[in-house]
C-alpha cells in the first residue's frame, strides 16, 4: 500500500472504532462519552505524537469496554439459561479491532514522510 492509502485505511479503521464506540455509549445512555468518542474522531487528523498517544489510550479503554460488556452480557444469558457464544465472539472482534486500532493510533502521530518528486 501506498503512503496515502494506508493511511487512509488507519483512519478509517479508528474511525469506525470510535464511532461504533459512540453508537455503544449512546445505547447506554452516557452521553458526554458519546460527545468523548465523536470528538476523539478529530485527533485521527492531528500529525503530533501527542495526539496518536491520546488516541491510542482512548481505544485502549474502549478496548476494555468492549470486553467488560461482553463479560456482563454473557454473564446475564448465561444465568437466563441462554446462548451467548455468538455475542461473545462478535464483541470479542470488535474488540480485536478496536485494539488494532490503538496500536495503529499509537505511531500515527507522527507526520507522514511524503516521497520527493523531481
Amino acid at each position: 500500500m501506498h503512503g496515502g492509502t494506508r493511511r487512509t485505511a488507519r483512519i478509517a479503521l479508528q474511525v469506525l472504532s470510535l464511532l461504533l464506540l459512540a453508537a455503544h455509549f449512546y445505547r447506554g445512555g452516557m452521553y458526554p462519552l458519546v460527545v468523548v468518542a465523536v470528538a476523539m474522531g478529530g485527533l485521527t487528523f492531528v500529525a503530533r505524537r501527542w495526539a496518536g498517544r491520546v488516541l491510542a489510550l482512548v481505544l485502549l479503554c474502549g478496548t476494555a469496554e468492549w470486553l467488560r460488556t461482553a463479560w456482563a452480557l454473557a454473564h446475564l444469558r448465561a444465568s437466563l439459561d441462554q446462548p451467548y457464544g455468538r455475542l461473545v465472539a462478535i464483541l470479542s472482534s470488535v474488540a480485536a479491532v478496536t485494539l488494532v486500532s490503538a496500536f495503529v493510533a499509537r505511531g500515527s502521530g507522527a507526520p507522514v514522510a511524503r516521497p520527493q518528486t523531481d
